[in-house]
């Protein structure tokens, strides 16, 4: 810790350390109609998330979709909740995140603290930061645990940590880490993790979709980087594992709304896979950290389903990175790389 030499008689001051804040989507608390009701209030009245304008967008969210939705949305949640610590396996995997990261940075230097939290839902950002500032971090790096930068994702998690340091009379040094949708680490792990999880089946699957979470092609003819990004980290796994686009498929989950998303749609790219005459099929989440609603329930449930209704026979998901050796790996990269210079 950088020595803070005080007059006599000024006011106790702790600074000196250093916090590493990461950051990740959110989670409803429970799977129960209100805890699902605030959470997705919270999620689709973000302007970043739903660029629709006030004026048509409110009635629709509050006297269409949360009277219908947090219903629907719960009972989904139910199937991949982690009953043993009544949570969301999210929350649970970010947990282990941080705590992994705290204790690997800890023997880097024990002047670094680690903190995590969600954009949506609960531990919120701001109680975050200023528990790492009562610990003395007058330097902040924020890390948001999306590989691929969007506006909807990194950009609103950024929004929430700086609205956070306008109420803040004395406010910490941040950086923010980039994307690392590219990042030789992210490839290396992700490619080694379809490795690792083929050699445990059973059958060797025909094509490979890697499906990424979608966004409405609006956003992308407005300036969105987020599909360019896709597309040059399904480029580099394919790459790294040397399969053609025909074996390592990319598309785009989990639209919603009447607007034309990116495309191709994964439930579409999957039945028509299936009717084609596919028999043996993967599927893995190169757009997810950890794993999720969008990944348990919505591919490895709803796509699965799909593929055998359609004379699929063989399906498996190949799990996000996680809290792995392999997802650590890439985690404890970038931020020891973004740390140089404070440490």
């Amino acid at each position: 810790m950088r020595e803070m030499k005080l007059p006599a008689g000024h006011v106790p001051v702790k600074a000196g350390k250093i916090g590493v804040l990461l950051m990740n989507l959110g989670t409803p608390d429970g799977t129960d109609y209100w805890s699902m009701r605030r959470y997705l209030k919270e999620f689709l009245s973000d302007r970043r998330v739903i660029e629709t304008p006030r004026a048509i967008w409110w009635p629709i969210l509050n006297l269409i979709i949360l009277q219908t939705r947090p219903q629907k949305k719960g009972k989904d949640y139910a199937t991949i909740w982690n009953t043993e610590k009544d949570e969301s396996f999210l929350k649970t995997i970010t947990r282990n995140q941080a705590e992994k990261l705290a204790a690997h940075m800890s023997s880097v230097n024990p002047d670094i603290h680690v903190e995590w939290a969600m954009r949506y839902g609960n531990p919120a950002i701001k109680p975050a930061v200023e528990k790492l500032m009562a610990e003395g971090c007058d330097r902040i790096l924020a890390v948001s645990l999306y590989p691929q930068y969007a506006a909807a994702t990194t950009a609103t998690a950024n929004d929430h940590l700086f609205r956070a340091l306008m109420e803040m009379r004395w406010q910490p040094t941040i950086r923010v880490a980039p994307p690392y949708h590219d990042e030789p680490a992210y490839i290396s792990a992700l490619a080694q993790s379809v490795r690792n999880h083929l050699a445990t089946l059973d059958f060797e699957p025909e094509v490979i979709v890697a499906s990424f979470h979608g966004m409405p092609k609006s956003y992308l003819l407005k300036g969105d980087p987020y599909h360019c990004q896709c597309a040059k980290t399904w480029r580099l796994l394919r790459e790294e594992l040397g399969y053609s686009p025909e074996r390592l498929m990319m598309s785009f989950q989990s639209r919603f709304g009447p607007d034309e998303w990116l495309k191709p749609y994964t439930d579409e790219t999957v039945e028509n896979l299936a009717k084609r005459g596919v028999k043996k099929l993967a599927i893995i989440a190169p757009a997810f950290s950890a794993d999720c609603l969008e990944t348990l329930e919505e591919l490895d449930g709803e796509n699965r389903h799909i593929f055998e209704e359609n004379g699929g026979e063989k399906f498996t998901y190949i799990p996000c990175l996680n809290d792995s050796d392999l997802g650590m790996t890439v985690i404890t990269d970038i931020v020891e790389r973004e740390l140089k210079g404070w440490v």
